[in-house]
C-alpha cells in the first residue's frame, strides 16, 4: 500500500470499514439472535457465544493491525516488537482476572473476629454468649 494514489487509498479504506461494519453486524446478530431476542425461543450455547465473539473481535483487532497501523507492510523485527507486548498484555489481564477470581473465592473462606466455627457452622458473638448462658443454666 506505500505507492497508491488518492482514489485508490480510498477505496482500500472503504472496503476495510465495511469489512469492520459487517463482522460488528455479525457480532450484534449473534448476541441477539444467542439470547432469544431475534427467534422467540431459539438460543446459543454460551460457550459458542463467547468463542464467537473472542474470534470475531480477534480478527478485527487482527485487520486493524495489519491495514491501519500498517503492520502487514513491515518488516518482521517491528512486527514481532509491536505484537509481542501486546501479546503479553493480554496474557497479564488473563492472569490478573485469574488470580482475581481466586482470591474472591478464598475471601469467603476467612473468618471475621466476631464468628468462630463450630462443627461446620458460623456462630457469631450473640450466639456464642447463649450457648455459654445455657450451659450455666444446665450446670
Amino acid at each position: 500500500m506505500g505507492h497508491v494514489n488518492y482514489e485508490e487509498g480510498k477505496k482500500i479504506v472503504l472496503k476495510g470499514l465495511l469489512l469492520l461494519a459487517f463482522v460488528t453486524v455479525a457480532e450484534v446478530f449473534i448476541a441477539l439472535l444467542g439470547k432469544g431476542y431475534v427467534i422467540s425461543g431459539f438460543y446459543l450455547p454460551r460457550w459458542f457465544i463467547y468463542l464467537a465473539m473472542v474470534g470475531l473481535s480477534l480478527y478485527k483487532a487482527y485487520f486493524i493491525m495489519g491495514e491501519f497501523m500498517h503492520l502487514r507492510y513491515e518488516v518482521k523485527g517491528l512486527v514481532s516488537s509491536i505484537l509481542l507486548p501486546f501479546l503479553l498484555l493480554i496474557w497479564a489481564i488473563i492472569a490478573l482476572l485469574w488470580d482475581g477470581s481466586y482470591w474472591g473465592q478464598q475471601r469467603e473462606d476467612v473468618k471475621s473476629p466476631y464468628q468462630i466455627e463450630r462443627q461446620g457452622t458460623i456462630l457469631d458473638e450473640s450466639e456464642i454468649e447463649d450457648i455459654l448462658d445455657t450451659r450455666e443454666l444446665l450446670d
